[in-house]
C-alpha cells in the first residue's frame, strides 16, 4: 500500500470520525500561509497548520472550551511530535448550531 501525501490530515479525519462521528468534518491545510514564520523555518513537514469545522452531538451541552479540549486531547500525540501540528483552529458545533449558522447566512448571501 502507497504511503499517504497527507499522513497528519489523514489522522485528523481518522481520529476525529472514529470518536466523535461527525456529520461534517471539514479539514483545511493552511501551512503554505505560514512557511515563512520564524518558528517555521527549520521545519521540513507540509502539515503543520490546520483549520478544522467539526459538527457532532458529541458536542451537546459542552462549552466551547471543552468541545476544544475534547479535539485537543484526540490529536495531542500529532501536536506533542516534533513536525507535527503547530497550529490548530477549531469551530466546532451541534448540528442545530450548524444549522442556525447557515440559516443566518442564507439572508447575507442573497443579498448579495
Amino acid at each position: 500500500m502507497a504511503s499517504s501525501s497527507t499522513p497528519i490530515e489523514d489522522t485528523i479525519r481518522q481520529k476525529i470520525t472514529t470518536a466523535l462521528q461527525p456529520s461534517t468534518l471539514k479539514i483545511y491545510n493552511d501551512s503554505h500561509l505560514h512557511a515563512h514564520h520564524k518558528a517555521m523555518e527549520d521545519s521540513t513537514s507540509s502539515e503543520t497548520h490546520f483549520r478544522v469545522i467539526i459538527t457532532s452531538d458529541a458536542f451537546q451541552s459542552k462549552m466551547q472550551p471543552a468541545r476544544h479540549r475534547l479535539v485537543y486531547g484526540l490529536l495531542k500525540e500529532e501536536m506533542a511530535r516534533e513536525g507535527g501540528i503547530h497550529a490548530l483552529q477549531l469551530r466546532t458545533m451541534t448540528p442545530e448550531e450548524e444549522k442556525r449558522r447557515k440559516e443566518q447566512e442564507a439572508p447575507a448571501e442573497n443579498a448579495k
